[in-house]
């Protein structure tokens, strides 16, 4: 096992041969794009990715990450503090490779010649991990004052239906 920063850029083929697991933090201010939604970009994203051959000898990668982010409570517009925990497992393929005979459990990961770019992976999984709407608990959290349904002017209650006419004429026998 390797603790320490965690690389930037990996060539998965050699870590699997090698049976490697990469542990360590990354800063979550150096990924730009999961700092985007979030409303602090401080904290730390701690990070395990383990390399091997599977039974039928293919790269995969098991990756655990967790992470506490702030966001913006949808509902007291307030901060709260979410913890996010992903686990995600790869099979790793060449660009272009025949994917139908890898076991449902894994997800693709194409990857070419060039070194893969681990923290864009980190990056991308624990942008699919935030939540859509991040919330307080029910019991946490109220919405703001002032923003619970207004009352119909009474402009809006006497306004006529334009359809009412052919509601008539759909009620008429003579029609």
């Amino acid at each position: 096992m390797l603790n320490g920063p965690i690389p930037p850029h990996v060539d998965p083929r050699k870590l699997a041969d090698r049976s490697a697991t990469l542990e360590g933090d990354l800063q979550l201010a150096s990924l730009p794009r999961l700092c985007d939604p979030l409303a602090e970009g401080s904290g730390v994203v701690h990070a395990k990715l383990h390399f091997e051959r599977d039974e039928r000898k293919a790269v995969v990668i098991h990756s655990e990450l967790d992470v506490e982010v702030k966001m913006v409570c949808q509902r007291c517009l307030e901060l709260v503090a979410l913890p996010i925990h992903s686990e995600c497992h790869y099979a790793v393929v060449k660009e272009g490779a025949n994917t139908q005979s890898l076991p449902k459990d894994y997800d693709v990961l194409e990857v070419g010649e060039d070194p893969l770019d681990l923290l864009a992976l980190v990056e991308d999984e624990l942008l699919l991990a935030l939540p859509i709407v991040p919330l307080h608990d029910p019991d946490v959290c109220q919405p703001p004052a002032g923003l619970e349904e207004p009352e119909p002017s009474e402009d809006e209650v006497s306004r006529s239906n334009p359809f009412s006419v052919l509601a008539q004429l759909k009620r008429d026998p003579n029609v």
